[in-house]
């Protein structure tokens, strides 16, 4: 798909100076063999506190640890929204999903999907030379137009929304659940025993791509369906934790991890890629035994409080990021976009987008604050919060909570409180990871402060508790000829 009209040349690319000398055939060929690879690893509803280095009992992820252990961790990373669609087209178009007109999760029927004047992570590097792949859950529209293959990567290998999204379903009606290779289906209704090999097939499909691909720059996304309910693991895991089905789904996550890394290491890449672990959002709470983990951080997926989009974000790359870093500036999804281009010098879209740049955090300054500023989006349009430093303001709004009400058990969801009338507050997340104390009167003019920074976002992207319709929103794609 063509993308030349809507891309700006790229900024860094300080690595492939010494290609400029070189004939034409030789400076391609140079600059592809200096172009990292990227594997961006996304679960679905991994909460923060889901890693053994985060604290989880009952199993163990050795090879995650071990990513962190010889790469950098960042505490304070965002996932662009705290709900599956909206959260996926913000890491891939590095955009505030609201501005790409993104909300909630797509459903089967939708007839909405990612437009063709967005340009992903994958239409990006392939104007670098990079071979493309997307393997597990995609949601980002069920149609052939919004499908991965139209929105610049190669092949597509899985499902094409939540995989709760099915017959099964313990409390609403849905069709059969389709597995796609690229556009064709090649399994109209995905089975339990399908769905336990999820984890194991989008696994190896990422294997075989590296190797198939050891000799030019590859990017992958692979975007496991797990750990989001319904629950399902292979037998070589089964019954393996002392958390359960939870703990074993988590092991083979983390047994996937190892997979690759160790196949980066046998075909000599290791030193030559980027592997980025992260979630789309936190924990689905109410589904109880079955859900993960905030680690104490306030409320779940679906809030716009910590436990909603506070995740895990670990980013190792041999020999170039600096072994056992931890950053604790504040990151996101939307600057993973902007972090790749300027890495590989790709041409950043023309459109507006929100990301910023991480590198100067990877090549070593953990203390580097390239951001300082995060928006919380959430339903439709609405601007429940925002960061600035340490401080947070949360403005009144009707939310999902579920404090005080019992979660459910062995994969049936309990109640949640939907349209909680959540009043406003000011947090200091450097005292107050938790949310729990409103310091608003002690510290008036931090209030004052972010709530200019917020009336920038008000006039830029809109904020519907306001009333404000914002002037730089893009649409999202529609079905052709609707």
């Amino acid at each position: 798909m063509e993308r030349k009209s809507k891309i700006r040349v790229g900024v860094w690319g300080a690595a492939l100076s010494a290609a400029v000398a070189c004939t034409p055939s030789q400076q391609s060929e140079k600059a592809g063999k200096e172009l990292p690879n990227v594997i961006l690893i996304h679960l679905d509803d991994m909460g923060y506190g889901d890693l053994s280095l985060t604290g989880a009992t009952g199993y163990k992820t050795p090879h995650i640890d071990r990513m962190a252990n010889e790469g950098l961790f960042f505490t304070h990373y965002y996932s662009p929204q705290a709900v599956s669609s909206a959260s996926r087209a913000g890491l891939l178009t590095g955009c505030y999903p609201n501005r790409v007109g993104f909300a909630g999760a797509l459903g089967p029927t939708s007839g909405i999907g990612i437009s063709d004047d967005e340009v992903t992570i994958a239409e990006l590097l392939k104007e670098k030379g990079y071979a493309t792949a997307a393997y597990g859950k995609w949601h980002l529209g069920v149609q052939s137009q919004f499908l991965p293959t139209n929105h610049g990567f190669d092949e597509f290998y899985g499902i094409p929304y939540s995989n709760d999204m099915w017959p099964l379903h313990p409390t609403g009606t849905y069709p059969d659940l389709p597995l796609f290779e690229n556009k064709e289906i090649v399994n109209p209704a995905v089975s339990p025993d399908d769905q336990a090999q999820f984890t194991t097939d989008f696994t190896y499909r990422t294997v075989d791509f590296i190797k198939k691909n050891h000799d030019n720059p590859f990017f992958i996304y692979l975007a496991h369906p797990m750990p989001h309910v319904p629950l399902y693991v292979s037998d070589k895991f089964k019954g393996k934790s002392e958390q359960g089905l939870y703990g074993d789904v988590m092991m083979e996550i983390d047994w996937s991890v190892g997979e690759i890394i160790k196949t980066l290491e046998e075909t000599g890449l290791d030193k030559q890629t980027l592997v980025i672990f992260t979630s789309d959002n936190g924990p689905w709470l109410n589904y109880g035994n079955h859900a993960g983990s905030t680690a104490g951080y306030r409320e779940g997926k679906g809030t716009t409080f910590e436990g909603g989009q506070r995740v895990p974000c670990i980013m190792m790359w041999r020999g170039v990021i600096p072994e056992g870093g931890i950053s604790n500036s504040l990151a996101s999804g939307i600057d993973i976009l902007p972090t790749l281009a300027e890495i590989t010098s790709a041409p950043l879209p023309e459109h507006i987008i929100d990301g910023v740049s991480l590198l100067p955090i990877l090549k070593g300054d953990v203390e580097a604050k390239p951001r300082e500023t995060f928006y919380y989006y959430y339903r439709q349009n609405s601007l429940e919060a925002v960061r600035h430093g340490d401080w947070k303001l949360v403005y009144p709004h009707p939310g999902r909570s579920y404090e005080g009400s019992q979660p459910g058990n062995e994969g049936k969801p309990g109640k949640v409180k939907e349209g909680y009338p959540f009043p406003g507050a000011l947090y200091d997340l450097r005292r107050d990871p938790g949310e729990r104390y409103d310091v608003s009167e002690t510290y008036p003019y931090i209030v004052e402060k972010l709530e200019q920074i917020a009336n920038v976002a008000r006039q830029d992207l809109g904020d519907d508790l306001t009333g404000n319709e914002g002037s730089n929103r893009r649409q999202p794609g529609r079905i052709s000829g609707q």
